[in-house]
């Protein structure tokens, strides 16, 4: 009884003591283990895969899975901090050799990164080329300031910009991709984007394709292992993060056809990587070769820093700023460039699809979805007139039926568009005021129209033709927008 007592009492006394702090440190790693393993379980259920692949000369979605759903984009984010800084580069407002600035924050940024000092800068061309290879997050948080004043503000700035390319379903909130809640997009808005940038920027879209470039004393690689490994592809971005999973904007192109494909919260890099060999190796022999792959309205440029702001060296830039790059508030929110055209002019390619319950690239037995009766239904509901393709496209016969007699050909090589008119009258009008102003720029260009369904009728696109290739359409279309036109170059 006695030595029961004294139990007792060590137990309530000395030895609790001891044995207490033991225990609540026990509780404390069990609570954090638990959570932990939550925390696994929710990124694990946000991580789930979509997918989806268009052709890029027609809009048809060939292939979709989930491909509207929600998801976090990672480091495909950096595709949209592209997109703008290939906006501002082709605007002037800045060069290749700009200084890019890098504030404190966009030093402390975690990796992927260049590792550039604060007060330290790079130009745009070295940004551009850290995005594309390395995926820097402290490159892109600096290339966020530069154009867009801080990166709060580029956010801003890059979901105006999404709106205006129709990603309707996209949120930025930051210029890099790193985890942020409010920060989503859908397969299908990454597919839209992916095809924006080669479609607007074709003289800076070899950038994707860049398999390593030297930094300093490194010599870094890029991310994305289908380059130079699948035939065809030629980027374009790929991305990860925990809640994320592993993702991947793929472009490709053989044998006249083109295919942009997007895969989402693959569960490691080569699950992910061999999906999308497979999706290439399915699709794109699928893809068609007609289409000149004309879908997305060009928007107006986004409203960015000035060019004589950005030339200015980097060290004033910093210490006017008290270490920190930040820039006034500098225009309105983005909205479409030409008079008219809208959103539906790539009804085909952002439909909502069939839906599937399967993956058709693991099942041949299960067709693969596309958007027929989408577009026939858009067909019913704005008429198109007969010269003008059923889906929406630009057709190189049209074009060429249309083109008024003028040295050159409208459907070889490259060309230019500098407007959009409801009237077909007034783009030729439109396109001899070019063509008096343009000088030898435009010398031997082809003027020709485009028709094309939007909101319910149509407009008629002003194009010049006949240019041998990328400069000299490029060089055209910057002697015009000396001249105050608005214009575009693009593959025809």
């Amino acid at each position: 009884m006695k030595s029961s007592v004294v139990s007792k009492s060590i137990f309530n006394g000395s030895v609790q003591r001891t044995i207490a702090p033991f225990f609540r440190k026990a509780c404390q790693v069990l609570l954090v283990s638990l959570a932990a393993s939550l925390t696994t379980i929710s990124v694990a259920a946000a991580a789930q895969y979509a997918g989806i692949v268009v052709d890029a000369k027609t809009g048809k979605v060939l292939y979709s899975e989930d491909a509207d759903s929600l998801r976090y984009p990672a480091s495909l984010t950096k595709m949209m901090t592209l997109y703008l800084t290939f906006e501002a580069l082709e605007a002037g407002k800045i060069s290749k050799s700009t200084p890019v600035p890098f504030s404190k924050r966009a030093s402390a940024e975690p990796p992927s990164k260049l590792g550039v000092r604060a007060g330290q800068s790079i130009t745009v061309e070295q940004a551009i080329l850290a995005l594309v290879t390395r995926s820097a997050n402290d490159a892109s948080t600096a290339l966020g300031e530069l154009l867009g004043g801080s990166e709060e503000r580029f956010g801003r700035i890059m979901t105006n910009k999404a709106r205006a390319l129709g990603m309707t379903r996209t949120t930025y909130r930051n210029a890099n991709g790193l985890p942020n809640t409010a920060q989503m997009t859908t397969a299908r808005d990454q597919a839209r984007l992916g095809i924006a940038l080669r479609q607007h920027f074709p003289q800076y879209y070899p950038y994707f394709s860049t398999r390593s470039f030297r930094f300093g004393k490194q010599t870094i690689g890029n991310h994305n292992r289908l380059l130079g490994n699948v035939r065809g592809v030629d980027g374009i971005k790929t991305g990860y993060t925990r809640a994320a999973g592993f993702n991947l904007v793929t472009s490709a192109q053989a044998d006249g056809r083109s295919i942009v494909g997007v895969v989402l919260g693959g569960k490691s890099g080569g699950s992910r990587d061999a999906q999308m060999r497979a999706l290439v190796a399915k699709y794109l022999p699928a893809a068609s070769r007609r289409g000149g792959g004309d879908l997305i309205a060009e928007t107006a440029d986004a409203p960015t820093m000035q060019a004589q702001a950005a030339e200015q060296p980097a060290e004033a830039a910093v210490a006017a700023t008290g270490g920190s790059f930040n820039l006034p508030n500098s225009g309105p929110v983005p909205d479409f460039r030409y008079s008219g055209e809208t959103t539906q002019s790539i009804e085909v390619a952002y439909a909502e699809p069939a839906k599937v319950s399967a993956n058709p690239v693991l099942n041949e037995n299960i067709a693969p979805n596309t958007l027929e009766a989408q577009s026939r239904k858009i067909a019913k509901a704005a008429p198109v007139p007969a010269a003008v393709d059923n889906q929406i496209t630009n057709s190189v016969a049209k074009a060429a039926a249309e083109t008024p007699a003028a040295t050159g050909s409208a459907s070889d090589g490259w060309v230019i568009q500098i407007g959009a008119t409801p009237d077909k009258d007034q783009a030729m009008t439109l396109l001899e005021n070019a063509k008096d102003k343009g000088g030898k720029a435009l010398r031997g260009a082809t003027p020709f129209t485009v028709a094309f369904a939007s909101g319910g009728g149509h407009l008629y696109r002003a194009r010049f033709g006949g240019f041998a290739n990328q400069d000299k359409a490029v060089n055209a279309c910057k002697t015009l927008k000396r001249k105050g036109f608005a214009c575009w170059a693009s593959l025809q």
